[in-house]
């Protein structure tokens, strides 16, 4: 049975987090603030006081837009803090372990790195599907976490929803769904799911679709105990003003955002088959993100050929089954002709 206090690191249960006078007159109304040792003397932004801790307006606005209530969200620096914060909370350095899904996203394992985290990859098949039963086997008594993406960096598909669920199930561990790329993805998102599963974080950011990736801004979704956690350990004012301020007005310009969705969306089917009768291609695969990851007949070549022309795409020939692998962001309707054009003339 699934008990979050044995998973939890004994230091962090026992930590008394930072405090601040804002925290303790919370919900009361004041127009003096000499508490925080603060300069009184400001810019029209007020960008002389610290920002809420907490990120109170923003979740608020997150919420209707997640169907996440605004309990159940952690904001952090980009995504890579709260995988930062994961490993912090739950896992005790030198004896502890994670698994996750190989080929994926980088940091997990740079962060058990930090961490000094032991980290098992599992090798995907290689149609780079879910191997359930391998997942499962290689945790041990000593497996506080498992990290799957979905959709998947490098790979671009969404892995099968039931074998995600099924670890979920059977692992008595946290289990994070990095969701980073959901929002060009048709299956459910498993942030709606959060009340099923008391051992599931899921996360989420505002670098892709929300076109914000220099704003630094991540989200986490998980029971309201877990978020407790991740408040309680972070760092006080963890994400600044301009951050703040800059996502609210990204949220009210949502409907720009849907716009952006539905061209990349458009150009992503156009790009794919365009790509796919290239003489130099051996393999598209089948993505649900905004990136694709292509086979080529020599893809160190022909990623050094781009550079020569200005084009950067991302070579993941040395990732593993993903040898000859370049990885191909969905551009502007420009930069895509401007990359097949490129491709076309390649005579290697």
């Amino acid at each position: 049975m699934f008990t979050l206090e044995n998973l939890v690191r004994k230091n962090i249960l026992a930590l008394t987090p930072y405090s601040c006078a804002r925290d303790e007159f919370k919900g009361r109304q004041a127009s003096v603030f000499i508490d925080a040792n603060e300069n009184p003397f400001g810019t029209p932004q007020k960008l002389n006081r610290y920002p809420d801790p907490l990120q109170e307006q923003l979740k608020a606005r997150i919420a209707p837009l997640k169907g996440v209530p605004a309990a159940n969200i952690f904001l952090g620096n980009g995504s890579d803090e709260a995988i930062d914060l994961v490993y912090r909370i739950f896992c005790e350095p030198r004896q502890d372990n994670v698994v996750a899904i190989a080929p994926t996203y980088g940091m997990y394992a740079v962060s058990a790195e930090i961490n000094d985290v032991e980290y098992r990859p599992v090798l995907l098949k290689e149609d780079f599907s879910l191997d359930v039963d391998a997942l499962l086997r290689a945790a041990d008594t000593h497996t506080k976490v498992i990290w799957i993406c979905s959709p998947n960096n490098p790979t671009g598909n969404a892995l099968d929803r039931k074998g995600i669920e099924r670890v979920i199930r059977e692992f008595q561990g946290i289990v994070v769904v990095d969701e980073a790329y959901s929002d060009f993805c048709d299956q459910r998102p498993f942030r709606q799911d959060l009340a099923q599963y008391p051992n599931l974080i899921v996360l989420n950011t505002f670098s892709k679709l929300w076109a914000s990736a220099a704003i630094r801004l991540g989200m986490a979704f998980a029971s309201e105990e877990i978020i407790s956690l991740f408040n309680k350990v972070k760092y006080p004012y963890n994400v600044n003003q301009l951050t703040q301020e800059h996502a609210l007005r990204v949220i009210d310009d949502i409907q720009h955002i849907n716009n952006w969705r539905a061209i990349i969306l458009s150009e992503r089917a156009h790009l794919l088959p365009a790509i796919a009768e290239l003489p130099i291609c051996k393999a598209v695969y089948p993505t649900d993100a905004n990136f694709v990851l292509v086979r080529m007949t020599n893809a160190d070549a022909i990623y050094h050929y781009l550079v020569d022309r200005g084009i950067v795409v991302r070579n993941r020939s040395r990732v593993q089954l993903c040898q000859n692998c370049l990885r191909i962001t969905i551009g502007t309707p420009a930069e895509n002709n401007q990359l097949l054009g490129a491709l076309r003339q390649y005579k290697g």
